[in-house]
């Protein structure tokens, strides 16, 4: 993508990765975890404010940091990442509301084609999830990357 994004940090699995938003509310923390579920080589992708308190994900917060754009390109960034050090993974991710979910898509229409040469798209329509289409309403996501 050819959008500015974050510099990223990341621990040696690059499953929890970290950056810093900066905008007109100030640096706000961010967190990306990458979530082993209970099916084999399936991660949810959960993202957030870090919680000054509890340094724990809050992925409810509202920062409107104006920087939005840069904040997705930074989380399909880690995506690459996470990739890079498990090729065999697949990410699942929706919103923590059903507002986020339809920003999450909206983003992903926004770089669709930049994105299909790189991952597998997917949409979830009730258990079942299709070939991401833009347009359709999904109440998840699910990535794959093309080696």
């Amino acid at each position: 993508m050819k959008v500015d994004k974050y510099s990223i940090k990341a621990e040696e699995t690059y499953t929890v990765l970290e950056f810093i938003s900066e905008g007109p509310k100030g640096a706000i923390r961010k967190l990306i975890q990458f979530q082993e579920t209970n099916e084999t080589n399936l991660y949810n992708l959960a993202f957030g404010d870090k919680s000054n308190e509890t340094g724990q994900l809050d992925d409810l917060a509202v920062s409107n940091n104006a920087d939005s754009e840069k904040v997705l390109a930074t989380v399909v960034s880690a995506l690459y990442a996470f990739f890079d050090k498990h090729p065999e993974a697949f990410v699942y991710a929706t919103g923590s509301t059903d507002a986020r979910t339809r920003l999450y898509r909206m983003g992903i229409t926004k770089f669709y084609e930049e994105m299909l040469v790189d991952f597998y798209l997917y949409g979830q329509v009730g258990d079942e999830f299709y070939e991401f289409e833009i347009g359709t309403a999904y109440k998840g996501f699910l990535a794959e990357r093309k080696f």
